[in-house]
């Protein structure tokens, strides 16, 4: 009977194309030279992105790495946790709270719009004081190894959707820290609050995506914040209001890509 070993590499390469792709690193890696080659190649890890529909179909460009595209497709996630205020405040560090202090309320609220996406019912609200939330995300944890974050640098991708009352003006404040294992700054977003004036329509709006890319190595933890407060001090919670926060580790474009406006974003030396 023929060797397994004696297959001709293409032959190998559709066996193992079937394989899962954790057993292919724990396992099948490890099995011999032949073996480790194929599994490394980029022609494995492409036939396996477009088995698993993660390649766009208007793609123009190849990823530099296509099994580092998998990983980063397969561990994309919400990296914040409890952004829509389903838990309360469970997760978030209260970093100002002032004014009635902040508040949980259900959609659409008092004056207020539903948002696009219908599975979301409830949302964070300021006062007439600055009211500002926080969390702390550590990349490790989430699976993200210091060689992934120095060498290759993927995609940071940030978004958030907030809103004001129709009866009452507001002011919205966001703030992104790329920050060293030591908690040092090494690149932020901190872009001019948002006012939006009394009588508004209410609408909720998506801050214009933010992409941190090209940031140097070092980046171990990013910090969100986020919030605001409302402009005609009045009692109550009639200020800004913010929910469905994302923060992500994103794979390559494929797609043609809109340029990131580096004016929002600092990187320090």
């Amino acid at each position: 009977m023929l060797s397994i070993v004696f297959l001709p590499e293409d032959v190998l390469l559709e066996i193992l194309f079937l394989v899962p792709p954790l057993d292919l690193i724990l396992r099948c890696r490890l099995v011999c030279r032949q073996w480790r080659d194929v599994i490394d190649s980029s022609t494995l890890w492409k036939m396996i992105c477009h088995r698993m529909g993660l390649i766009p179909k208007d793609w123009k460009q190849q990823p530099k790495d296509w099994k580092k595209y998998y990983y980063l497709c397969s561990h994309r996630r919400n990296l914040l946790k409890n952004t829509c205020a389903k838990e309360g405040f469970k997760f978030w560090k209260l970093e100002r709270n002032g004014g009635d202090n902040w508040k949980v309320e259900v959609l659409p609220g008092q004056h207020g719009q539903w948002l696009p996406d219908d599975t979301i019912t409830k949302y964070f609200v300021t006062s007439y004081e600055i009211c500002l939330k926080s969390q702390l995300i550590d990349l490790r944890k989430m699976g993200y190894s210091k060689e992934l974050m120095d060498r290759d640098q993927p995609d940071i991708v940030i978004r958030d959707w907030f809103a004001a009352r129709a009866d009452c003006g507001c002011e919205y404040k966001i703030e992104v820290h790329l920050l060293s294992k030591d908690k040092k700054v090494l690149c932020e977003f901190s872009p001019e609050p948002v006012v939006i004036p009394q009588w508004s329509d209410a609408l909720w709006q998506e801050i214009t995506t933010h992409t941190f890319r090209d940031y140097g190595p070092g980046v171990r933890y990013i910090y969100f914040s986020h919030g605001g407060k409302d402009t005609q001090w009045w009692a109550g919670w009639y200020g800004v209001r913010v929910t469905n926060t994302s923060v992500t580790i994103e794979p390559e474009d494929l797609r043609v890509q809109s340029v990131t406006p580096h004016t929002l974003q600092y990187c320090i030396d």
